[in-house]
């Protein structure tokens, strides 16, 4: 281990070496590419001029199940353009993800800003034995995803002061709280805004090709649980066996101005708002007991079920269960004075969602130009016809997607950009190949999780170091990625591992998602 990790005589760095010189041309590459938002813009134009070629070429394909020729369309016509031009404001109002996505952020808002969050996690983290510190640390980063910027704000230097507290190498928990809340971005207890903003873009590019298809946010909710128990193992293993080994005992200044300490105020209010998470599970547990239960599905009498209450309206009982906590915990202790604070919190929230709504837009034209040039079906057909030829459609094929969907997400940080690409094409290809749309998601989600923690382009990576260079004045990139790079490896064998357990043993991976697929 240097010594510059030790807070002891610092050592000069290598220059000029293969690991700098590759996370040079990373972070060049990444810097080069446009916004998401700009990426679609001309992403739209390569549709245009692309469907117009494919339609003087008279490229079409077979639907799989109807047997319907599906020709390409071209866009780059009079009728085309007007198209776009009349249903550019449509397109956006019934674009699925937007809706979903703001009704979660006003009870998700209301529980961050009126400061919920943020002291849960300073409670749970704070008061974990030492033995456990690790566990709970890894823990809470995983399950602060549920919540927001809170998670990578809050958690890494909290974890850091909690580590220095009892004799362990501050970083070494900074790293262990970011491999947590980054990289474990596609597990969870319970089903958040990342399952609903996921299942928002795969739904449509499945009624792509299966217009009947049904889908809910809960589509992967077993085996993100799964994930999670699984997961805090592998991330104290790679802690305590690789990381943690690297450093030796701190012995420099903690300039740290992050506190654990929790006010009686805030004690109450979180005990407070913790029963009213009690009484809503124990309300809608309730409302899907009985044979007429209010949460179940009237024509199967399912609570499981795509048509059930209980799944077609997960979205606002996530809303309820962040709000109601929220707006009693601000209630005790100042926070929200009265509704109008509260309502400001919710309008706080929107306004942070503000880079997302205007990338939503961008993201909405897109989709239906693909859908109305018909190249995405045609993609997909084609697409799953080689890999058919090719005899490449066992559970091997979702182990490249997934490294795909890693290695993309080095260069770009919005999952919902990316997915909002990648869905069309490979969620209608791999249902022809017969498996079902959470199974691509999924597969999709651990990429999109799994480099999160070694990508210098990842928003909050500068945040973390910040947090570093407050302990070790010499830290950079390399510093980061280094310690952080064993989180990442490790965490895409065991996934990679788990998700083929689940396909080869056809695993359902949440309520009415099965591994396999039939068409027709």
């Amino acid at each position: 281990m240097s010594s510059h990790l030790q807070g002891a005589e610092k050592s000069p760095k290598p220059k000029g070496g293969f690991i700098e010189r590759t996370l040079a041309k990373v972070e060049y590459v990444g810097n080069r590419m446009p916004d998401p938002v700009t990426l679609f813009f001309y992403l739209c134009l390569m549709l245009l001029v692309l469907s117009w070629v494919c339609a003087s070429a008279g490229i079409f394909a077979k639907h799989p199940v109807t047997g319907e020729i599906i020709p390409a369309v071209s866009l780059l016509n009079k009728a085309g353009l007007q198209k776009i031009l009349l249903n550019l404001v449509g397109n956006f109002q019934s674009f699925p993800p937007l809706g979903l996505v703001l009704v979660v952020m006003i009870g998700a808002g209301v529980a961050e800003k009126s400061g919920l969050m943020q002291v849960a996690m300073k409670n749970s983290v704070a008061k974990a034995p030492p033995k456990l510190v690790t566990v709970v640390v890894i823990l809470a980063g995983i399950l602060a995803n549920a919540v927001g910027d809170a998670g990578f704000v809050v958690l890494p230097p909290l974890a850091a002061v909690v580590f220095s507290g009892i004799g362990r190498h501050p970083l070494v928990g900074m790293f262990a709280a970011f491999a947590g809340v980054a990289g474990g971005f596609c597990a969870n207890f319970i089903v958040n805004m990342s399952d609903v903003l996921a299942a928002s873009f795969t739904i449509p590019a499945a009624q792509m090709v299966d217009p009947s298809y049904q889908g809910t946010p809960a589509m992967n909710y077993y085996f993100i649980i799964v994930s999670t128990i699984f997961l805090v193992g592998v991330g104290v293993f790679v802690t305590e066996k690789i990381v943690e080994p690297r450093f030796g005992k701190y012995v420099g200044e903690d300039e740290s101005d992050t506190t654990t300490e929790i006010s009686d105020i805030e004690i109450k209010a979180l005990k407070k708002a913790g029963w009213s998470v009690v009484a809503l599970i124990v309300i809608i547990v309730g409302l899907c007991l009985g044979k007429e239960a209010f949460l179940k599905d009237p024509a199967t009498g399912s609570l499981l079920s795509y048509q059930s209450p209980l799944m077609q309206g997960i979205v606002p009982l996530i809303t309820v269960v962040f709000l109601v906590p929220g707006y009693i915990y601000g209630k005790i202790t100042g926070s929200i004075k009265n509704d109008k604070d509260a309502v400001a919190m919710m309008g706080r929230s929107m306004s942070d969602m503000g880079p997302y709504i205007v990338l939503a837009f961008a993201a909405a034209q897109f989709l239906h130009l693909f859908n109305w040039s018909n190249l995405g079906i045609i993609l997909s057909v084609k697409g799953a016809e080689f890999l058919e030829n090719i005899g490449a459609t066992g559970p091997g094929l979702f182990v490249g997607f997934i490294i795909l969907s890693s290695f993309v997400n080095i260069f770009v940080g919005s999952a919902s950009a990316k997915w909002a690409m990648l869905a069309p094409i490979f969620v209608p290809m791999f249902m022809i190949l017969g498996y079902d749309p959470a199974v691509t998601q999924v597969a999709y989600r651990i990429g999109d999780s799994v480099t999160n923690p070694i990508s210098p382009l990842f928003p909050y990576f500068p945040i973390l170091l910040a947090i570093a260079r407050k302990y070790d004045k010499e830290a950079g990139l390399g510093t980061l990625i280094a310690n952080m790079l064993p989180y990442s490896v490790f965490f895409l064998i065991f996934w990679i591992i788990l998700l083929l357990v689940f396909i080869v043993f056809n695993i359902p991976l949440g309520p009415g998602a099965a591994i396999r697929y039939i068409l027709g």
